[in-house]
């Protein structure tokens, strides 16, 4: 498994970035269960991988390719969309409840509000760290260096410069 990375590495990432006290009441192979549905609810929004990201073994839930922890963070950060957009599909997040021995109403509206705010926080966040990846490149020896060169090159090799006004 040299040249493959684990789908755990990014569930730990996920993990990592979420609290959910649904997930301490499942059992762990439920868990995985859930978190392979979400990652894999996840993929399709990382648009322009360097590796490959959808060649995978979903049997022994590994990608078969070495993802560095940038493109992991990248999905893990689509995953808290995906886990989010999850919640505000709820039944339960739009169903009017009572809370408290005075009937007290929570606001389900409020509850909602804050999670579509939330789920957008997470999509431009995972959108900028995109961004950010497609504009550097690895320098062969560990280090980050900008990638102007290809972002500036067009498919035939030319040139792409902006002109100013």
């Amino acid at each position: 498994m040299e040249n493959m990375t684990s789908f755990n590495a990014v569930y730990e990432s996920f993990f990592s970035k979420i609290t959910d006290d649904m997930y301490m009441e499942m059992t762990e192979e439920d868990t995985k269960r859930d978190a392979k549905d979400i990652l894999m609810s996840a993929l399709p929004s990382f648009e322009f991988p360097r590796h490959s990201i959808f060649d995978y073994d979903k049997k022994l839930e590994v990608f078969n390719d070495v993802l560095d922890d940038e493109e992991i963070n990248i999905i893990a950060t689509y995953m808290i969309v995906e886990w989010l957009s999850r919640q505000t599909a709820s039944v339960e997040n739009s169903r009017m409840k009572y809370t408290g021995s005075d009937f007290k109403m929570s606001s389900q509206a409020n509850h909602m509000s804050k999670l579509q705010s939330l789920m957008k926080h997470y999509t431009t966040q995972a959108f900028h760290l995109q961004r950010l990846y497609g504009r550097r490149k690895d320098d062969g020896k560990g280090k980050k260096k900008a990638n102007w060169s290809r972002i500036m090159q067009t498919d035939k090799g030319e040139w792409n410069f902006v002109s100013k006004p």
